[in-house]
């Protein structure tokens, strides 16, 4: 009986169970489907910075209380740790990650109902954080409609037979 070797193992699994094969999108050399790569990743990276800026701003107000409360501390907080995980996904479904397109796709529509329902919300944030949320939920808004397009569903389908240049 022979001992198994690395080759005889196959390709390693990702962190989803999945090898690289599997979670891999045909990648899209199409001039279209690069900008739009691009614009995702800009787009998440301004979402990245403004909120970590936000939260820069919010540690240098602390002793206003009529600007920054606990409110703004745990919304600050949770859309800085969501914008991390948003550019992280904008940059795996740029590569070609099936897996990170789908949650990139649902990350930001749900981020941006958030936005809607809490700046709507009369009190809630300081006008100040209201506008910051606002200027996200635009962001977002964008990334939710340039994944939702037919060519990137089309580049990301299903079956990966699809790809952008081919798909209607």
């Amino acid at each position: 009986m022979r001992e198994l070797t690395v080759r005889d193992r196959g390709p390693a699994p990702t962190m989803t169970g999945m090898d690289a094969a599997e979670n891999r999108s045909t990648a899209s050399r199409d001039p279209r489907d690069l900008r739009a790569f691009r614009a995702i990743t800009l787009l998440t990276g301004a979402y990245l910075a403004l909120s970590w800026l936000t939260m820069v701003a919010v540690y240098l107000l602390r002793d206003h209380h009529s600007m920054v409360n606990d409110t703004v501390w745990v919304r600050g907080t949770i859309v800085a740790v969501v914008s991390v995980f948003s550019f992280a996904f904008a940059r795996r479904t740029a590569r070609g990650s099936r897996a990170a397109y789908r949650r990139l796709r649902i990350v930001s529509a749900v981020m941006v109902a958030a936005v809607v329902v809490i700046v709507s919300i009369p009190g809630f944030l300081p006008p100040w954080m209201k506008v910051e949320q606002g200027v996200c939920g635009l962001l977002l808004l964008c990334v939710v409609a340039i994944t939702a397009g037919r060519r990137m569903r089309a580049l990301f389908a299903a079956g990966g037979a699809a790809t952008a240049s081919g798909g209607r």
